[in-house]
């Protein structure tokens, strides 16, 4: 695939902008994770080295990265609900937890609107995602 491959589709990631750099790139590839679980289309092939050594698949699409203030993330968060497209989540309650059962816990413990969002990666339409991505800039 040439560098010059226009995609249908976006996978994005938008992260807080006050949120630390260790933790940006922890909530970034818990995010991801959740995406390609749930659209299996979005992983490719096994890779190989030319000794033969097998990698695991990666996604088939690049991930594009953004960051906005709180309000932006809570706005776009409204938006990909309201457009219905595959999503995931990262609250900060989530720095706290130690395990996968605590975390989906305490997403669990927090209504909708009250989620104090860190992070969301979402797959879908490249018009629909930048229509969500709205307000949100590239992370440097």
């Amino acid at each position: 695939m040439s560098t010059s491959t226009r995609f249908d589709t976006k996978i994005a990631v938008l992260l807080r902008e006050d949120v630390e750099p260790w933790q940006r790139l922890n909530v970034t590839a818990f995010l991801v994770s959740g995406l390609g679980t749930q659209i299996p289309e979005l992983i490719g092939q096994p890779y190989e080295d030319a000794d033969g050594v097998p990698y695991l698949p990666m996604f088939r699409q690049p991930v594009l990265v953004f960051q906005g203030a709180k309000e932006v993330l809570k706005a776009a968060h409204g938006r990909v609900l309201s457009r219905a497209l595959p999503r995931a989540v990262f609250t900060s309650d989530l720095f706290a937890t130690g395990h996968d059962d605590a975390n989906r816990a305490a997403v669990r413990a927090v209504g909708t609107s009250d989620l104090d969002l860190v992070g969301l990666a979402v797959h879908g339409p490249r018009n629909a995602v930048d229509k969500v991505l709205k307000g949100a800039r590239m992370h440097p």
